[in-house]
């Protein structure tokens, strides 16, 4: 089993910036890929980013690629999602995921998941 605890989320205004932090706990960290999705109100959960196990290889919603940056650190079992400019659009639960691979995206393709933090971005 691997534990996944998100911090950071927030009410920002438009054009501000935030840090999401998964924290992992459980098994070994380094042994999967990470991903991170988010749910708006009323809409299916959508993939933002992953990266690889080692953190060499990352992959982003193309909508996101220019804003988003998703990195981690292996020696504090820890993933990170850096949102810069963000939109109204941006409001959502933002969930970290573990599994998977860098390059998939789909919610089914990942085994473990957190309770989701929630991020406002007001007009």
């Amino acid at each position: 089993q691997v534990q996944l605890v998100e911090s950071g989320g927030g009410l920002v205004q438009a054009g501000g910036s935030l840090r999401l932090s998964c924290a992992a706990s459980g098994r070994t960290f380094s042994n999967y890929a990470m991903a991170w999705f988010r749910q708006a109100p009323g809409k299916e959960r959508e993939f933002v980013a992953a990266i690889s196990r080692s953190g060499g290889s990352a992959n982003y919603a193309n909508s996101l690629k220019n804003r988003f940056t998703i990195s981690r650190d292996n020696a504090k079992n820890t993933v990170y999602l850096e949102m810069n400019s963000l939109k109204p659009e941006d409001t959502a639960v933002y969930y970290c995921a573990a599994g998977g691979a860098v390059y998939k995206f789909r919610t089914y393709d990942y085994d473990y998941w957190g309770q989701g933090t929630q991020v406002t971005v007001s007009s």
